[in-house]
């Protein structure tokens, strides 16, 4: 796709500091990092969001991510955790499809709202009915 940022960067357009790269998916450091090694993954091949993603490509997205970003981590940054994060919707600022990898340390802050749990059971009725 012409506009897309991420194919830019896939075809050298824009440049990147690439981790990780082989024939179906590319990974290189978040300009925008939450903590030290935060990763995005994408495939090479332009898919806009996880309502297009076939199986075979989000396999293999994990295993890059369990076989060769997790060992990275823990090795080069000293992590202890990893959460792997897709946004969709509005969430997902870049429209092609791609994993946050970002690793956790002892030290790690990262916020998460809580939902109020005095309305939990309105929610589940809502979801199964």
């Amino acid at each position: 796709m012409e506009d897309c940022l991420f194919c830019k960067i896939i075809k050298g357009d824009i440049p990147s500091k690439t981790i990780y790269e082989d024939d179906l998916v590319k990974v290189f450091l978040d300009v925008n990092p939450v903590t030290d090694g935060h990763m995005l993954i994408i495939p090479k091949k332009h898919i806009t969001d996880f309502t297009e993603l076939d199986s075979d490509t989000l396999s293999y997205m994990h295993t890059i991510i369990k076989e060769k970003l997790m060992p990275l981590t823990y090795d080069k940054l000293g992590a202890c955790g990893l959460k792997i994060v897709n946004n969709y919707g509005s969430e997902q600022l870049v429209k092609h499809y791609h994993i946050h990898v970002i690793p956790v340390y002892e030290d790690t802050d990262i916020k998460y709202l809580r939902a109020d749990q005095d309305k939990i059971d309105g929610i589940f009725d809502s979801l199964i009915k």
